[in-house]
């Protein structure tokens, strides 16, 4: 009988594998297709009522079509040369013969200390991410610098096909990394030539399970996808599947001490640790899904992408990697099988029983000290600097659009090529150009007039009118993306807002940080707050006290304060990056928070099943013996795969890469293993108020 059993089990698993492995090979090639369904404009991103989106549709109307500008730049030290200015006429005329390019492009424009030449190449935005292949050509005509003539192709067309170029590197460079990392780091926990085989396949597995749900709402515009939410989502599914098989296989490992068939191991272990894994992976989502309540469209569509990544993660890590364990059975740890020898879990981790003695002994002294680091590192807070990252200060390397950048501020108002966008009634349209003329940082307003958008402006055309309104082009005196320019345009709003009737709106390149700015700041009042309450829910129903949730979320939000610290430090004085930029915080708490609480739960809920059966105080040290150093391991795991964003070349990216390995290693080394035990274990069963747990421990400690 218990050989038929034996029999149906591994038949049942050998079907759910095969079921899964199908699944893989027709969901794989979705994996490598996002970068199809991805846009990179940060102005798809902002919300409707914003005054950046008011103006874009504003500026429809008065465009046949609207273009993202190109700048080619040339420039020379010593003084541009006639050789130099039919060089730049030349480009201009091959410039206007490629597919993209609207047409007529107007002449070079010279700066005043007669060292550079600037070409504005108008690019249709129809274009979308084609833009880039657009922009590479424009690059290949110029050319290579020579003959001491620089050049350079910026502005926001330049900067966009950087970027795009960052961002394709996730399906190649990113997913090999952290393929490599994983592997090499489950080659070291297990010591096994096999085992590694199958978490790093179920993970493959839930990322192209969950690549085919993101590719098809993103190809309906359900969602919007961009580079950095694909990054993100690549390193956070092989991070995360990798955190629950170590959880999975760690208990399957113990439980195959105390049972002889796999199977019955198998279900012991599933039964022992799936509650948490789904209470973790559960806990992630939810937190994730709060950014729905962001008004930024991106902050949105990473919330559903993420968590989507997290469910196919937790679906296939519960069904396809148990399936994998039971058909390996012992073999799948070889050299090191674990026999039937019913022995305590606690024995086959000495490392970790001496650090539970440790901290049973000195229990008010290791929360406290370990409190008080966590504190002092806080300090480092004030060196954070959130700021919105200027062009020049966006990626780890000098790109092309950067050069340019800089070259222009050097020879031109900053602003040229990507000037702020007025519109304003007609019967107002004086005095406003009037006003925004007389604000700081506002080098020149001209009106666009009829042919000012094909050709140079003629100086006596009357504006161009739309349904009553007219648009003027303010150039800036800084550069666009940079806090000076910001300045500008919302003391320009202030200034143009207060004239009476005109119903002035203010957009452009710089207005658009500017919202996102304002958007981001609005969305972390409101979701983080959100994100608390909804983790301290989740831990009141899995560990059915109020106490010990609101104890382990104070220890969280120190660990997230004090990671912030650590890493303003590092980002200053280490890196040399000018600051974070303004989604940094919201991401970085929503990642660190939500991922961190996992450990809390991975501790906790085994902590409260020991003590169950042994009491508080011995279950803490229980718990903490047995899972430290599956909890240890699934936290480098996961510092590992966020750190190989630093592989792209994007300093936001980079940022939120060491934020979370930073904190995820301070969670797993600090506050996972000597903070959390020592604080339950002080407070004893007190920890499980109001729970029926409280009550009956106490009341078995003073029967005893």
């Amino acid at each position: 009988m218990a050989g038929r059993r034996g029999g149906t089990a591994t038949l049942v698993a050998a079907l759910v594998v095969i079921g899964w492995l199908v699944v893989g090979g027709v969901a794989g090639p979705y994996a490598g297709k996002l970068g199809e369904v991805s846009t990179n404009d940060n102005a798809s991103f902002l919300p409707a009522e914003a005054e950046a989106t008011r103006a874009q549709d504003l500026a429809a109307e008065f465009a046949d079509r609207q273009t993202t500008p190109a700048l080619v730049v040339y420039a020379r030290a010593t003084g541009i040369t006639d050789a130099d200015r039919q060089r730049a006429a030349a480009d201009a005329a091959r410039f206007a013969q490629v597919p993209g390019v609207v047409t007529p492009i107007p002449p070079p424009v010279p700066s005043q200390d007669g060292q550079a030449l600037q070409v504005v190449v108008p690019i249709d935005e129809a274009e979308g991410e084609r833009i880039g292949q657009v922009v590479d050509e424009l690059r290949a005509i110029a050319g290579d610098d020579r003959d001491g003539l620089t050049v350079d192709v910026a502005g926001p067309a330049g900067l966009l096909a950087d970027l795009i170029e960052v961002f394709g590197a996730i399906d190649g460079p990113l997913l090999l990394v952290t393929l490599s990392v994983v592997l090499v780091i489950l080659l070291v926990v297990y010591r096994s030539p096999v085992l590694w085989i199958f978490p790093l396949l179920a993970a493959g597995t839930s990322y192209a399970l969950a690549a085919v749900f993101v590719y098809l709402l993103a190809d309906h515009d359900v969602v919007k996808l961009n580079g950095q939410a694909q990054g993100i989502l690549t390193v956070l599914v092989f991070g995360a599947g990798t955190d629950y098989a170590l959880l999975l296989i760690a208990r399957y490992r113990e439980e195959l001490h105390r049972h002889g068939r796999p199977w019955d191991a198998m279900r012991a272990a599933w039964r022992g640790a799936a509650p948490a894994i789904i209470a973790s992976g559960g806990t992630v989502i939810l937190s994730l899904l709060c950014l729905l309540l962001s008004s930024l469209n991106s902050n949105r569509a990473l919330g559903p992408i993420a968590a989507i990544g997290i469910a196919a993660t937790l679906l296939v890590m519960l069904t396809f990697l148990p399936a994998l364990l039971v058909l390996g059975g012992r073999w799948a740890f070889w050299p090191r099988r674990p026999a039937v020898d019913q022995a305590d879990p606690q024995t086959e981790h000495g490392l970790w029983s001496r650090i539970a003695g440790f901290v049973a002994r000195r229990a008010r002294v290791v929360w406290l000290a370990t409190a008080a680091v966590l504190a002092l590192l806080t300090i480092g807070l004030t060196q954070l600097g959130v700021t919105t990252l200027g062009q020049t200060d966006l990626f780890t390397q000098r790109t092309d659009s950067v050069a340019g950048q800089d070259v222009i501020a050097a020879h031109y108002p900053a602003g040229t090529g990507s000037p702020a966008t007025i519109f304003t009634n007609q019967a107002s349209a004086q005095q406003v150009a009037e006003v925004a003329q007389r604000v700081p940082g506002v080098a020149a307003v001209r009106p666009v007039t009829q042919g000012s958008q094909a050709g140079p402006p003629d100086p006596n055309a009357p504006p161009k009118v739309v349904d009553g309104r007219v648009e003027f082009e303010a150039t800036l005196a800084d550069p666009p993306d940079s806090n000076g320019a910001e300045r500008t345009i919302r003391d320009l709003r202030e200034a143009v807002h207060g004239v009476p009737g005109s119903d002035t709106v203010v957009g452009g390149f710089t207005a658009i940080n500017v919202d996102t700015s304002d958007a981001s700041a609005r969305d972390r009042n409101v979701i983080i707050p959100v994100v608390l309450l909804v983790i301290a829910v989740i831990l009141a129903l899995l560990l059915r006290a109020l106490l010990a949730p609101l104890l382990l979320i104070a220890t969280v939000v120190l660990s997230f304060l004090a990671t912030l610290g650590l890493c303003a430090l590092i980002f200053r004085h280490l890196l040399d990056f000018p600051g974070v930029d303004q989604s940094f915080p919201l991401f970085a708490f929503v990642f660190l928070v939500a991922l961190g609480i996992d450990y809390n739960i991975f501790l906790m809920s085994r902590v409260r099943e020991e003590s169950v059966h042994r009491g508080t105080r011995p279950g803490v040290l229980a718990g903490l013996a047995v899972t430290g150093g599956v909890i240890t391991s699934a936290g480098i795991v996961l510092a590992a795969t966020f750190s190989a964003l630093a592989v792209l070349p994007l300093v936001v990216l980079v940022e939120l890469g060491v934020a979370v390995a930073v904190g995820v290693l301070l969670d797993t080394i600090v506050v996972r293993s000597l903070l959390v035990p020592a604080l339950s274990y002080d407070i004893g069963a007190r920890i499980w108020w109001p729970g029926r747990l409280n009550r009956t421990d106490r009341e078995a400690r003073h029967a005893r």
